[in-house]
C-alpha cells in the first residue's frame, strides 16, 4: 500500500519533482549542518528528509523508464547482466 507522501509525490509533474528535490536537498544540507553545530530537537527530521530524497529520486527514474523505448531497455538489461556476473 502507497503511504501518503507517495500518493502525493505521484501527483507532481515532472516539472514540480524537480523543484521539489532541490527544496529537499536544500533542506537536508541545512538539518545536517545545523546538526553537527548545535543539537536538532527532533533527528528523525534528517531521517525522514533523506527518505523523502529517495522517494523522489525513484519516482524521477521510474518515470524515465516508462519513457524509454524497447531498444533503450534490452540495452539496459544487457548492462544489469553484465553487473551481475562481476559480483
Amino acid at each position: 500500500m502507497a503511504s501518503k507522501k507517495n500518493i502525493e509525490i505521484r501527483a507532481l509533474s515532472n516539472e514540480e519533482l524537480e523543484q521539489e528535490l532541490v527544496a529537499s536537498v536544500a533542506q537536508y544540507h541545512k538539518l545536517t549542518m545545523t546538526h553537527s553545530v548545535t543539537d536538532v530537537e527532533n533527528t528523525n527530521i534528517i531521517t525522514e528528509s533523506r527518505r523523502d530524497i529517495a522517494r523522489i529520486k525513484t519516482e524521477l527514474r521510474s518515470r524515465e523508464l516508462a519513457t524509454c523505448s524497447a531498444e533503450e531497455l534490452a540495452g539496459r538489461s544487457k548492462i544489469r547482466a553484465r553487473r551481475r556476473k562481476k559480483f
